[in-house]
């Protein structure tokens, strides 16, 4: 990556601001920035990050976008936060309190914003952060207010057990359920 240390400690302990707004369709959760995240300000900005291309590929957005593009996600009802605000370089550096504080901060933001839907993009996260061994990828039981929440596969490319394909198949159902046939906002 080219980064010097004392610029990816500056990208551990620099917040990436969510890319939110009232009343979206969808908002997607990450687990927390990495650390490419961190130092861009700009969400799943790894190069090996499946996210924009899946977001793409299901529907959700009439091009693929880039990381940098991130912005214009509101206006297609889509927005970005993450479960965890601290930047890692592995999401297994992060602890089961944090998961649970996560969630808990995540609960509120989904209170204020009040989006259709929380698509959190990491199933064991989710089980983490609310508290639910047995949450599977798919639609939830579980609510906050009148969110409906949905477990992804993680874009990660070391997520090797979800192809590109099979993770646009699943983030397509999402879209069916969040949009129905009117698909996603046209550019």
């Amino acid at each position: 990556m080219g980064y010097t240390p004392e610029e990816l400690q500056a990208a551990r302990d620099r917040l990436v601001p969510d890319v939110t707004a009232s009343g979206l369709r969808v908002l997607f959760c990450g687990i927390n920035p990495g650390l490419m995240t961190a130092v861009t300000g700009h969400h799943f900005a790894r190069p090996g990050n499946r996210f924009w291309p899946v977001l793409h590929a299901a529907g959700f957005t009439p091009r693929l976008l880039m990381p940098a593009e991130q912005g214009e996600l509101p206006a297609h009802g889509l927005g970005i936060t993450n479960v965890v605000a601290r930047a890692t370089a592995k999401a297994d550096e992060l602890t089961a309190a944090e998961y649970r504080e996560g969630g808990r901060l995540l609960a509120e933001k989904v209170a204020r914003l009040r989006p259709q839907w929380l698509a959190v993009a990491g199933v064991t996260a989710y089980r983490v952060a609310f508290g639910d061994k047995h949450a599977a990828i798919g639609p939830q039981q579980r609510t906050l207010g009148r969110t409906r929440i949905w477990a992804l596969p993680n874009p990660s490319g070391l997520n090797a057990h979800w192809t590109l394909a099979t993770m646009a198949e699943e983030y397509g159902r999402l879209r069916a359920a969040a949009f129905g046939d009117e698909g996603p906002t046209p550019d």
